[in-house]
């Protein structure tokens, strides 16, 4: 029996989480992967399963995300084919690009660091609600930079982990952490690194925004960090502010065409 060659995409795409109970498929929700498999599957005709380079929950964005996908035969007019899917596509996923790569590439376990950026603003501003978050009060951004310093020499995690998650280790490296003032009332907070637990970021967010408004210090950070206890560190933060921003891969997973 003969056995078609299956050939293996990268997709890169961008979506607003508001509508959508995060990334990855579940039972009696809208996901963002059932809206893109459902209709990869029609240009295709041809039933495929993709797999993404992270899960988001619900709620948050990508400006950036990968995913990959099998096809039975060869993409050849790429630029057709994004053209269709983003005509398929709903108004709040939006698809940039798909390459040619290696058969064994995967968009989660290939992926060499990921990007996540926290919005938010000072001051009420109507056209902000859905993608930042408002905080009332001064902030020491310097003090809480000087926490992001301590947090990129850290490795264990385990304090901003979400609890009952099944991971085989807490362990992260973090390339990057700083927050940035975009105006006088908007800040960003900017963090990268390899890998990261569910619900990380929201909670590192969380526990900055708190020694900001100096509920806690640089020793109750530092405390926190050392105790691996997700109780002792501060809330998480709401999803719609949050946004996957970047994912890099080595050179040599992408087919040269």
């Amino acid at each position: 029996m003969n056995i078609s060659p299956l050939y293996r995409y990268f997709i890169k795409f961008s979506y607003n989480g508001s509508h959508y109970h995060g990334w990855q498929i579940q039972p009696n929700a809208r996901t963002v992967q059932e809206v893109l498999d459902l209709n990869i599957s029609l240009i295709l005709k041809h039933t495929i399963e993709s797999v993404g380079a992270g899960r988001t929950d619900t709620g948050v964005h990508a400006s950036c995300m990968y995913a990959h996908f099998d096809a039975p035969f060869e993409i050849n007019d790429k630029a057709q084919f994004v053209f269709k899917i983003n005509r398929m596509l709903p108004e709040d996923i939006s698809v940039s690009k798909i390459i040619r790569v290696l058969p064994n590439a995967h968009a989660r376990f290939d992926a060499i660091s990921r990007t996540y950026l926290y919005y938010v603003h000072q001051f009420k501003d109507v056209f902000c609600n859905d993608s930042s978050l408002f905080v009332y009060g001064l902030l020491d951004v310097d003090t809480m930079n000087e926490a992001c310093e301590i947090l990129i020499k850290q490795h264990d995690f385990a304090c901003f982990s979400k609890a009952n998650t099944d991971v085989k280790t807490t362990l992260c490296s973090i390339e990057n952490a700083c927050w940035e003032r975009i105006t006088d009332t908007q800040l960003v907070f900017s963090i990268k690194a390899n890998r990261f637990l569910r619900n990380m970021v929201r909670a590192i967010v969380g526990t900055l925004l708190e020694i900001g408004q100096k509920k806690l210090s640089i020793n109750d950070f530092k405390r926190i960090l050392e105790s691996k206890n997700r109780s002792m560190a501060g809330q998480s933060v709401a999803a719609k502010a949050l946004f996957l921003s970047d994912v890099i891969y080595p050179d040599h997973i992408f087919v040269n065409e």
